[in-house]
């Protein structure tokens, strides 16, 4: 029986590829534009109504979608979507406390 890890055809070793840095960061920068104005504007509206509705409605939907993106950090695609998304939740509860 051969070994196949030494063999110059290993059909089972993982072929990493480049990290596409330039499309990576387009995308985590539009992500995060998106996710900062969406989560501004929907904090502000409940923080109109009440401001601690706005508090715990963001920490609900936070909390909700952590195990999730942990999940998610180290797939491909999706690692430049959760930290566009990261960054953009960060940028408007920055931007709700100094407003606010």
């Amino acid at each position: 029986m051969s070994d196949l890890s030494n063999s110059p055809y290993d059909p089972y070793h993982d072929c990493q590829d480049p990290t596409p840095w330039s499309a990576g960061i387009t995308v985590t920068v539009l992500v995060a534009a998106l996710t900062t104005v969406a989560v501004y504007a929907f904090g502000a509206a409940l923080a109109e109504v009440h401001p601690l509705l706005s508090v715990a409605v963001n920490l609900v939907a936070v909390g909700g979608v952590a195990p999730t993106a942990w999940r998610w950090r180290s797939a491909p695609v999706t690692r430049w979507v959760l930290a566009g998304g990261a960054i953009g939740v960060l940028l408007a509860w920055l931007g709700l406390l100094l407003g606010g």
